[in-house]
Protein backbone atom coordinates (compact mmCIF):
# COMPACT_ATOMS: atom_id res chain seq x y z
CA UNK A 1 0.00 0.00 0.00
CA UNK A 2 2.89 2.18 0.82
CA UNK A 3 4.20 1.39 -2.85
CA UNK A 4 0.99 3.37 -4.57
CA UNK A 5 1.40 6.22 -1.99
CA UNK A 6 4.75 6.95 -2.96
CA UNK A 7 4.38 6.33 -7.03
CA UNK A 8 1.31 8.95 -6.27
CA UNK A 9 3.95 11.40 -4.63
CA UNK A 10 6.48 11.01 -7.04
CA UNK A 11 4.05 11.99 -10.01
CA UNK A 12 2.47 15.17 -7.91
CA UNK A 13 6.38 15.79 -7.48
CA UNK A 14 7.50 16.02 -10.99
CA UNK A 15 4.07 17.88 -11.95
CA UNK A 16 4.49 20.31 -9.31
CA UNK A 17 8.39 20.98 -10.62
CA UNK A 18 7.36 21.15 -13.91
CA UNK A 19 4.51 23.77 -13.50
CA UNK A 20 7.22 25.48 -11.19
CA UNK A 21 9.72 25.42 -14.58
CA UNK A 22 6.90 26.93 -16.94
CA UNK A 23 5.84 29.41 -14.85
CA UNK A 24 9.98 31.00 -14.52
CA UNK A 25 9.36 31.63 -18.83
CA UNK A 26 8.65 34.99 -19.36
CA UNK A 27 6.94 36.79 -22.28
CA UNK A 28 10.20 38.66 -23.26
CA UNK A 29 12.06 35.12 -23.61
CA UNK A 30 10.09 34.59 -26.65
CA UNK A 31 10.32 37.52 -29.88
CA UNK A 32 7.46 38.90 -31.20
CA UNK A 33 7.27 38.63 -34.80
CA UNK A 34 7.63 42.59 -36.23
CA UNK A 35 6.90 43.84 -40.01
CA UNK A 36 9.58 44.77 -42.39
CA UNK A 37 8.88 48.36 -41.61
CA UNK A 38 9.36 48.14 -38.41
CA UNK A 39 12.37 45.91 -38.83
CA UNK A 40 13.87 48.52 -41.08
CA UNK A 41 12.90 51.51 -38.05
CA UNK A 42 14.79 49.44 -35.51
CA UNK A 43 17.71 48.54 -37.63
CA UNK A 44 18.47 52.31 -38.23
CA UNK A 45 18.12 52.81 -34.38
CA UNK A 46 20.07 50.54 -32.98
CA UNK A 47 23.01 51.86 -35.40
CA UNK A 48 22.64 55.31 -33.70
CA UNK A 49 19.64 56.93 -35.33
CA UNK A 50 16.76 58.59 -33.27
CA UNK A 51 13.45 60.11 -33.25
CA UNK A 52 12.45 63.46 -32.79
CA UNK A 53 9.05 64.09 -32.02
CA UNK A 54 7.23 67.62 -32.92
CA UNK A 55 4.35 68.42 -30.08
CA UNK A 56 1.64 70.91 -30.84
CA UNK A 57 0.99 73.50 -27.43
CA UNK A 58 -1.14 70.97 -25.79
CA UNK A 59 2.11 68.53 -25.93
CA UNK A 60 0.47 65.60 -28.18
CA UNK A 61 2.80 64.80 -30.70
CA UNK A 62 1.77 65.46 -34.48
CA UNK A 63 4.90 64.73 -36.35
CA UNK A 64 7.83 62.89 -36.25
CA UNK A 65 11.14 63.30 -37.68
CA UNK A 66 13.39 59.85 -38.63
CA UNK A 67 17.35 60.38 -38.17
CA UNK A 68 20.21 58.03 -39.30
CA UNK A 69 23.04 58.24 -37.42
CA UNK A 70 24.96 60.48 -39.38
CA UNK A 71 21.88 62.96 -39.01
CA UNK A 72 20.12 62.52 -42.45
CA UNK A 73 16.45 62.82 -42.36
CA UNK A 74 14.83 59.25 -43.01
CA UNK A 75 11.60 58.77 -44.75
CA UNK A 76 8.96 56.34 -43.70
CA UNK A 77 8.38 56.29 -40.48
CA UNK A 78 4.09 56.72 -39.90
CA UNK A 79 2.49 57.11 -36.82
CA UNK A 80 1.17 53.79 -37.00
CA UNK A 81 4.60 52.39 -37.05
CA UNK A 82 5.27 54.92 -34.41
CA UNK A 83 2.71 53.46 -32.13
CA UNK A 84 3.22 49.78 -32.84
CA UNK A 85 7.15 50.45 -31.78
CA UNK A 86 6.20 52.29 -28.78
CA UNK A 87 3.23 49.80 -27.61
CA UNK A 88 6.06 46.95 -27.79
CA UNK A 89 8.64 48.76 -25.31
CA UNK A 90 10.86 48.57 -28.70
CA UNK A 91 11.13 52.54 -28.07
CA UNK A 92 11.64 55.22 -25.32
CA UNK A 93 12.08 58.84 -24.86
CA UNK A 94 13.05 60.06 -21.50
CA UNK A 95 13.18 63.17 -20.21
CA UNK A 96 11.95 64.95 -23.12
CA UNK A 97 15.15 63.78 -25.52
CA UNK A 98 14.49 62.26 -29.12
CA UNK A 99 13.18 58.40 -29.28
CA UNK A 100 15.58 56.11 -28.99
CA UNK A 101 15.71 51.98 -28.94
CA UNK A 102 15.72 50.29 -26.49
CA UNK A 103 17.25 46.59 -24.96
CA UNK A 104 13.79 45.13 -25.73
CA UNK A 105 14.06 46.67 -29.20
CA UNK A 106 17.37 45.51 -29.49
CA UNK A 107 16.14 41.92 -28.79
CA UNK A 108 13.16 42.07 -31.08
CA UNK A 109 15.52 43.79 -34.09
CA UNK A 110 17.35 40.65 -35.99
CA UNK A 111 21.16 41.20 -36.96
CA UNK A 112 22.17 42.70 -40.33
CA UNK A 113 25.59 43.13 -41.31
CA UNK A 114 26.61 46.81 -41.84
CA UNK A 115 28.14 46.65 -45.31
CA UNK A 116 30.38 49.90 -44.64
Amino acid sequence: MNEPDVAGLRVSAAKFVREQECSLVQASDFPMDISRDEQRVLHALAQGGHIAAIKNERGKIIEFEFFNRDGWLISGLTPRIFNKLKAKKAIRSQAGQPYRITRRGLELVRSQVDNR
